[in-house]
């Protein structure tokens, strides 16, 4: 994959006020860039990367396609002056399920865009109306299926624990989401960020807060979907930022290791079964592959110390196993 430059729109075109949303405390951008921004930021971007490396241009942040047309054509046309010069290799961007039809597509198409993000968020049109999205799952149907005809790569996004949800629901999004055949997912459990109608929310105790082992054990469930679907999870929780880690967000699943979390979550939940026949004393002696030792064990031994409660059995993890996602039981010496 190449290397990004992202540039930050915050809240630019978007119709609604979601209630999740403070784009400024989210990116730690407070204005929406101009073609000048995305000059000088590419620039220097490019001055730091290696001569050859051939970047995209990202604009996150906002719903790109929902701003006016001008202001669309302006960034565009600042980005599209990299891909000519041959620096930069093409353009991605994020936006609404509702904000894509043919005509905005056919711009997109020629100024060198490739891949597009929709932030559909939920596949249940129950929460997309407590979230005040202002779409239904319809129209991330819909969206999709003109961005896949027009030959862009498609990523989807999704969040889990938003209000109105429950682990089913947000597991039935992921299903629904894999159906849909992108190229990539991002999920992102829902954080409580300050000076959002969700910080209010939950201020009144109208919203149950969706914690990180919330999120954990939801996600645990959810990125297996993908997986089986061959869809890659590309993103899992909010990039970290000094805005959002400086006291932003109050609450929710906001942790800077949120995806080794759940993967380590998953590896517990494959293990278990495994170990199922040998409960009682003993030490079970667990193949992975060497980059995983820390995954199967568990941030701060948590996984160690479940199966200890769970199957009564101490944990010894080697590193030799030669498949990336493999787990071996390769033995239980009973006491």
């Amino acid at each position: 994959m190449s290397s990004i430059i992202p540039i930050f729109i915050p809240h630019t075109g978007c119709p609604m006020d979601c209630v999740f949303c403070n784009q400024r405390r989210i990116s730690g951008s407070l204005l929406p860039a101009t073609a000048q921004d995305v000059e000088r930021e590419t620039r220097s971007a490019l001055e730091k990367l290696p001569c050859k490396s051939r970047p995209q241009i990202a604009f996150y942040g906002g719903s790109f396609t929902a701003i006016p047309a001008v202001q669309q054509t302006e960034l565009l046309e600042a980005a599209y002056t990299f891909i000519e010069s041959g620096e930069v290799s093409s353009i991605r961007l994020s936006t609404r399920p509702d904000a894509i039809d043919g005509e905005r597509l056919d711009r997109l198409e020629r100024y060198g865009v490739t891949v597009v993000e929709l932030g559909s968020q939920s596949m249940d049109d129950e929460v997309l109306e407590l979230t005040n999205r202002g779409h239904t799952a319809e129209d991330t149907v819909r969206a999709a299926a003109l961005i896949k005809e027009r030959g862009f790569s498609l990523i989807l996004q999704m969040m889990t624990g938003l209000p109105g949800s429950t682990p089913e629901r947000d597991i039935e999004t992921a299903r629904r989401i894999a159906a849909l055949n992108p190229d990539g997912v991002r999920i992102y459990p829902t954080v409580i960020v300050r000076d959002t109608a969700l910080y209010e929310m939950w201020l009144r105790g109208e919203y149950r807060e969706h914690t990180v082992d919330d999120a954990v054990a939801v996600c645990a469930k959810i990125v297996p979907v993908f997986n089986e679907a061959g869809i890659p999870v590309i993103r899992l929780g909010l990039n970290p930022t000094e805005e959002l880690s400086g006291g932003s967000a109050v609450g929710g699943a906001y942790h800077p290791a949120l995806g080794e979390l759940v993967l380590s979550r998953i590896y517990l939940e494959r293990l278990l079964p495994m170990l199922e026949p040998y409960r009682g004393p003993g030490t079970a002696t667990v193949a992975v592959h060497p980059s995983r030792v820390s995954v199967m064990v568990g941030q701060h031994r948590k996984n160690a110390e479940e199966i200890r409660r769970i199957a009564g059995l101490r944990l010894k993890v080697v590193g030799d196993a030669a498949e990336k996602d493999e787990i071996r039981l390769v033995s239980v010496a009973k006491e």
